[in-house]
């Protein structure tokens, strides 16, 4: 990490693999399942979570100390409010198709439990520059799920790749999809995302054993 130290560097790594938000603490699943059936908006959410907790990690760190505890849920809420309507205008601004595709979803970033989880457990009680490392390592491990599941979902699903057909004949198409490959249409639906995320876990566990809750 070069200009990092040890204990910063693992406020970035540690969620990309053992305390992954999704995978390890089962956090944010709803997403991963409502908009990974296409990889595009499994990466603008993925680049939205990242901006939203990144930041919103931050200013909550900095107002930390004048923060009365009994509204703190409310500041909390509309500092992530504003950091989504900021999200929410860009995307309309140069990806509107995608903005009306997304726009329920971008919403729901507001009450991500991830991002409330990261505000109430680290920024409240860490200096700015913690506070916005740790956001990006969980918005990080946030993202490479969604991307991964996104990525199976709409290849095995649609057969394309951000709208591209990659698997049967990229000449020959209808549409979306590629002639030659025959669409696997439970891919594209829900429970499809609960079975990709289930595999990752498989493979993370087995990989780690430290991982693997005593009966």
């Amino acid at each position: 990490m070069g200009l990092l130290s040890k204990k910063d560097a693992n406020l970035i790594l540690d969620p990309l693999a053992d305390n992954n938000p999704i995978t390890i603490q089962v956090l944010g699943i709803c997403s991963a399942l409502a908009i990974t059936a296409e990889l595009k908006a499994s990466v603008v959410m993925s680049l939205s979570v990242l901006f939203v907790l990144g930041v919103g990690n931050m200013v909550i760190s900095l107002m930390r100390n004048i923060i009365p505890s009994k509204i703190r849920i409310i500041v909390q809420l509309i500092v992530v409010a504003t950091l989504v309507i900021v999200v929410d205008q860009v995307l309309k601004a140069f990806a509107y198709e995608l903005s009306k595709t997304l726009a329920v979803f971008v919403g729901l970033i507001i009450t991500n439990c991830i991002i409330m989880g990261r505000f109430e457990a680290f920024a409240l009680g860490n200096g700015p520059w913690k506070s916005f490392l740790d956001g990006i390592g969980n918005a990080l491990g946030y993202g490479v799920i969604l991307i991964i599941v996104g990525f199976f979902r709409e290849l095995l699903g649609s057969g394309t790749l951000f709208g591209i057909p990659v698997l049967g004949d990229p000449i020959a198409k209808t549409g979306l999809y590629a002639t030659g490959y025959e669409n696997n249409g439970f891919m594209i639906i829900p429970p499809a995302a609960l079975i990709v995320v289930g595999i990752i876990i498989w493979v993370q566990r087995s990989r780690n054993k430290a991982l693997i809750e005593e009966a």
